[in-house]
């Protein structure tokens, strides 16, 4: 009996920092099967060629390129860095009302297609 209770405490002591580990482990996020379908649900529509988002400040969401060029004025993708990258700081509503994204009428993302994306962003912003 002394040697059960031994043998479970040792078990425990072994596989507690295993289990740990485990609970830090992130899902790696894709651009093309995580972060692509959200802008093309919420963002394409005004950011592509010829559209308003795209005419009023340059920034094409239709490539991976297109994403990382950024606008006429800047970055909107700081990679590794999604707490200051704009386009995160737009869809979180911390900028003037008047350009948070999306615009307009459309629905605000929600916090987890924004957690989505600020993991991809945090990860290093790849083209996976």
């Amino acid at each position: 009996m002394i040697f059960c209770k031994n043998a479970e405490k040792l078990m425990m002591m072994c596989l507690a920092p295993l289990a740990i580990l485990g609970c830090d482990r992130q899902e790696t996020m894709s651009f093309s099967e995580d972060v692509k379908p959200i802008l093309e649900q919420n963002c394409i529509a005004c950011h592509t060629a010829g559209e308003k988002g795209q005419e009023a400040s340059g920034f094409s969401m239709e490539t991976y390129d297109d994403l990382m060029q950024g606008t006429n004025f800047g970055p909107m993708i700081i990679a590794s860095d999604s707490g200051s990258s704009n386009m995160v700081v737009l869809m979180e509503g911390r900028a003037d009302p008047s350009i948070s994204m999306p615009h307009g009428e459309q629905k605000t993302l929600s916090k987890a297609n924004i957690a989505t994306i600020r993991l991809w962003i945090d990860q290093g912003a790849k083209n996976n």
